[in-house]
């Protein structure tokens, strides 16, 4: 039964998620469970994507993408692939309708990993678009469950929240970035001249975007709300402690968040929502 098959490559996405974010992994246990096999496998797709570009040195990423990209097509035209990873994405593609043009973006983002080492205003901003924003799409297409005018109202918000997300991961991995891949995100900044003005700007502007992105997850379905909050105040609390964080020690470490502080996190949030404090 081709069911089998299914299957493997939805629990394939889903120890992908396990083994790569513990943070989202555990936002998405907190989904009401039939979301959880449509959210794995948009994760495994994108981390699978992402590994190519950050993580495959030594060989020809630009090829392996190429491939990867064509794969993805085909697997959504055909409806099943051999590759289980992208089996299980193309059924919630085809299953909840995700347009291919939040495809195409999130593609072309990871396409410029390749090559492009660093970003003007613009290209930092089609990046951001297409590393993040439209992967939050993808998700607000399943949490909505084909209700077109809801994606639409909820579209601006779900785009904030995931531009807040990744800007949040380019200052928590600021010295990996630069050091290890030879990049730099944040347009128009010599980072051998970072210091806290500029932290303080890039904050300030993370602020904005998780504003509105958390009044997007107060209107979410009930089913999603949850998880999204979770996922949304573990990064809050890394926001904190990145802005408690002196300059220099951004530049030199990564900064996170103990286990045993999620734990905590993933406490006083159940009790948060099960107070109607959201």
């Amino acid at each position: 039964m081709k069911q089998i098959f299914d299957n493997l490559g939805q629990e394939m996405s889903r120890l992908t998620t396990m083994r790569y974010s513990t943070s989202f992994s555990m936002g998405i246990r907190f989904l009401n469970k039939d979301l959880h096999k449509p959210i794995y496998s948009i994760y495994g797709f994108v981390r699978f994507a992402d590994e190519i570009v950050d993580t495959f040195h030594g060989f020809d990423k630009e090829n392996l993408l190429s491939d990867f990209k064509k794969q993805t097509y085909e697997s959504i035209e055909n409806k099943i692939s051999l590759n289980p990873i992208l089996n299980s994405f193309q059924w919630v593609v085809n299953t909840y309708q995700i347009p291919l043009d939040l495809i195409e973006t999130f593609l072309k983002s990871m396409e410029m990993d390749l090559d492009k080492h660093a970003y003007d205003k613009s290209s930092y901003e089609e990046y951001i678009l297409g590393s993040a924003e439209v992967v939050g799409l993808m998700c607000l297409k399943v949490f909505v469950e084909g209700d077109e005018n809801e994606y639409l109202r909820l579209k601006p918000l779900a785009m904030k929240l995931g531009s807040a997300f990744q800007k949040i991961n380019f200052l928590r991995d600021l010295k990996d970035d630069y050091h290890e891949l030879g990049r730099t995100y944040f347009p128009g900044i010599d980072l051998n001249e970072f210091n806290s003005r500029i932290k303080k700007e890039i904050e300030d502007d993370i602020a904005i975007d998780f504003k509105m992105g958390y009044e997007g997850i107060k209107q979410l379905p009930k089913k999603a709300r949850f998880g999204v909050y979770v996922a949304y105040i573990y990064y809050f609390k890394l926001f904190n402690k990145i802005k408690s964080t002196p300059t220099e020690v951004i530049l030199n470490e990564r900064v996170r968040i103990a286990n045993n502080r999620k734990v905590r996190i993933l406490l006083s949030s159940y009790v948060r929502h099960n107070l109607n404090m959201l």
